[in-house]
């Protein structure tokens, strides 16, 4: 009998284990049918997509503890949820439970028996299911149907704060459903902010982003070739994009070129940007692709009505030709929120004293009161805006190919910029008499051009002579610029620095250490160019900076960096290895910094949390003896002018390093002081004084020390700070200390700013030649 018994026991042990077995397969279903529900168990149950790309199924945001129904990346070992269900009604505990309701056709979450969230019905289907699908996109659709994209229901019509790609972003004007995103109150708390991005349905639509009620970015129209104020968004290796216009629908859109890349566009209220993200590997972690707000431009109408904002100038707002500040003396005080008002009113009856003056390289007005017609050229679009009083400029609505269609603008003309490359032309309607004025500007600039080129040319037909010359006579003369450089500091200094030795690399060596300047290879990019991380044949690890042709910065700054660095050896300035000149090939190239740039610490909410008082005391410290080098005991005085956190390197023991001297200024033993007519560097961070006048000093990078200082201590952005009880920035709000001081130092803030009182306190006076040891 016992014989007997044993193998029917086995069997039962095996039928077990295999039951245990499917069950485990069964929590990696894509799908949810009637049969079968989605419960908050603790045992981690959730819907998997095919290729593994996307969960969905329940979890807790950040320090919270209420739970969410949600999808976020399986693979990534960062929790990134990018479709939150129930943000407005979160459940307490876990006895959340998702299930089909096959009378309706819906999903239904509930709690406790409570309906906590639900899926619309638009028509009952014989057999609803539903299915995550690889795009990250949760879908219900009718088993039945013979067309499987024929979807009742799906996320990707109601995003959160996450644009994915294949998402699109805008209208289905049949349905009047309007997909935008909207950002979460905290990493804590996916509920809705106030803070939102979505396309506006104007005769010529644009996205806003918003502040409430309030506007705080403007994309720009569509132009033909990509969105009027993003020239920067082209043809890129890592994504394909396309602007969907016709009687149906109204969206933009985006998919990867490569299926095993992972990106995307997250909009932040902490931040009050919208950033795309792409996840590097090899480092684990998701790098910024582009970012907007792109700079102090980007903020909406910053210069006001009738007024131009170009980030290259100083003051950044000037009004447009044939108009004049509305309010000088606020004007003058770079208030410029009250805009610009005619010089001369315009005269409707008679149209042939009004004219129009052509502005290249602009974003287009806010199109609030636009119009829009397709099907006619720019000489008819001029005739049509000359035979309405009211309109005010006219533009090419399609600036592709040799551009076509037509916009109209009326009223003031709203958020104007002007770009160094890739802005459209727009036709300004001015008094007759004010574009004579302009036209004789333009001719005078013409025969200043002539002469200009005229000069240039003779000057260069006279260096090929002498140096031709020199080679016949196999002289010395010969000018190789890879090895030779030298630099004079400002005239009134009568200082030279001497001819350094320089190691120069081959295109060929670095092209093989960076993987050809792959995307994975990556790290960066500043206002230079690129930044790629790369491995030398011994083994050594190094950082690439690549000058990029459409660079604001140029040749001067490549050779600036070189003769400025090379000579500079302290242990808190990044050190310069070599570099690369090859063609139209300009790179320098670095010691690699394994923890990146300061910014990408301390205003990460992630990453900040290993940065504790100490260490951000450290690199405080760190960063004050590298400029105490550049001010006081290099053999050059040398000053910054672009000192901030992006511009500070981490070690792998987080030592910082200030890097990025493409700007700096060598100064005589004793000047103290320089002028310049072009204002280089980042605002939020410059001295007053170097912003309007161009007067830079000692006191100049100081300051930038300061405003940085504050930046670590809170965690907050210098320029992105906003407090919705008053319109003050990080500077302006730091007498409040209890609301600036960061989570992760406020413990040990306060002891340690006691004890080290008197170093602080140096820098307030200026005083920070006198070492102390700490």
């Amino acid at each position: 009998m016992k014989n007997h018994i044993m193998p029917f026991m086995r069997i039962i042990f095996l039928c077990y284990h295999i039951l245990v077995y499917l069950s485990g397969i069964s929590l990696a279903l894509d799908s949810i049918s009637q049969d079968l529900s989605l419960s908050d168990d603790g045992k981690n149950t959730t819907l998997v997509s095919k290729d593994g790309t996307f969960e969905l199924g329940f979890f807790t945001p950040g320090n919270s503890q209420k739970r969410y129904l949600g999808i976020w990346y399986r693979k990534i070992p960062i929790q990134t949820v990018v479709w939150v269900a129930n943000r407005l009604n979160p459940i307490n505990d876990s006895s959340g439970i998702l299930r089909m309701n096959p009378s309706t056709g819906t999903l239904v979450l509930t709690h406790n028996g409570t309906v906590i969230w639900s899926t619309a019905s638009i028509r009952r289907p014989e057999s609803p299911v539903a299915l995550l699908l690889n795009s990250g996109n949760l879908v219900i659709r009718d088993e039945k149907d013979a067309n499987s994209e024929d979807y009742l229901w799906e996320s990707f019509n109601y995003p959160t704060d996450t644009f994915l790609p294949e998402m699109k972003f805008g209208w289905d004007l049949r349905t009047g459903l309007n997909r935008k995103l909207i950002a979460w109150k905290s990493p804590d708390d996916p509920s809705p902010s106030d803070f939102s991005f979505g396309m506006v349905l104007n005769n010529y639509p644009e996205a806003y982003m918003m502040k409430g009620d309030q506007k705080f970015y403007r994309s720009g129209p569509w132009n033909g070739l990509h969105s009027s104020g993003s020239p920067q968004v082209k043809a890129n290796p890592i994504y394909d994009f396309k602007f969907v216009s016709n009687k149906d629908e109204l969206y933009y859109t985006y998919s990867l070129k490569n299926s095993s890349m992972i990106s995307r566009l997250v909009l932040n209220a902490t931040s009050y940007v919208r950033k795309r993200y792409v996840w590097i590997e090899s480092k684990q972690r998701w790098e910024v692709y582009t970012s907007v707000p792109l700079d102090l431009c980007d903020s909406y109408s910053l210069c006001g009505a009738n007024a131009n904002c170009v980030i290259s100038d100083s003051p950044v707002c000037q009004c447009l030709q044939g108009f004049k500040p509305k309010l000088p003396e606020a004007w003058s005080s770079m208030d410029w929120s009250h805009g610009c008002i005619r010089n001369k009113e315009l005269s409707c009856e008679n149209k042939n004293k009004d004219g129009f003056n052509k502005l290249t390289l602009l974003k287009t007005p806010d199109t609030t009161h636009s119009w829009l017609d397709q099907t006619i050229g720019l000489e008819e679009c001029k005739a049509k805006c000359l035979d309405n009083c009211s309109c005010m400029a006219y533009a090419n609505s399609d600036i592709s190919g040799q551009g076509s269609g037509c916009a109209m603008w009326f009223g003031d003309l709203i958020d104007i910029r002007q770009f160094a490359a890739g802005g459209q032309d727009v036709y300004v309607r001015i008094d007759a008499s004010e574009l004579e004025h302009a036209n004789e500007g333009h001719k005078k600039g013409g025969v200043l051009v002539a002469v200009t080129v005229t000069l240039a040319l003779a000057a260069v037909a006279g260096i090929l002579i002498i140096l031709g010359w020199c080679y016949r006579k196999k002289s010395r003369c010969s000018v190789k610029e890879r090895s030779d450089f030298s630099i004079k500091s400002n005239q009134n200094s009568g200082m030279q620095v001497d001819d350094m030795d320089l190691p120069v690399f081959d295109l060929s060596t670095i092209a093989k250490a960076t993987s050809n300047f792959t995307v994975k290879n990556k790290i960066g990019e500043g206002g230079f160019g690129p930044v790629y991380r790369g491995s030398l044949t011994d083994g050594q690890e190094i950082a690439v900076k690549r000058l990029s042709a459409s660079s604001g910065q140029g040749l001067t700054e490549f050779k600036n960096e070189v003769k400025l660095i090379a000579k500079l050896q302290h242990r808190n300035l990044v050190k310069l290895l070599g570099c690369c000149l090859e063609g139209e090939e300009k790179m320098l190239v670095y010691e690699y910094m394994l923890n990146g740039s300061l910014d990408s610490f301390i205003f990460d909410e992630q990453r900040s949390g290993s940065l504790d008082w100490s260490k951000r005391f450290n690199i405080i410290c760190g960063i004050a003896k590298g400029l105490l080098y550049l001010h006081q005991d290099s053999r050059l005085r040398i000053i910054h002018r672009d000192l901030k956190a992006s511009n500070v390197l981490l070690d792998s023991e987080l030592n910082p390093k200030i890097s990025d001297f493409g700007m700096a200024r060598i100064f005589g033993v004793d000047q103290q002081e320089g002028n310049t007519k072009r204002i280089v560097g980042t605002y939020g961070y410059m001295a007053p004084e170097y912003a309007t006048d161009g007067l830079f000093s000692v006191k100049s990078d100081v300051f930038s020390f300061g405003v940085l200082l504050l930046e670590i201590i809170s965690g907050k952005r210098s320029r992105g700070y906003y407090n919705q009880n008053h319109s003050q920035n990080l500077i302006g709000h730091v007498s409040n200390e209890r609301h600036i001081v960061n989570s992760h130092v406020s413990k040990m803030c306060v002891s340690f700013m006691t004890r080290n009182f008197k170093f602080l306190m140096s820098f307030r006076h200026g005083n920070y030649g006198k070492k102390e040891d700490h």
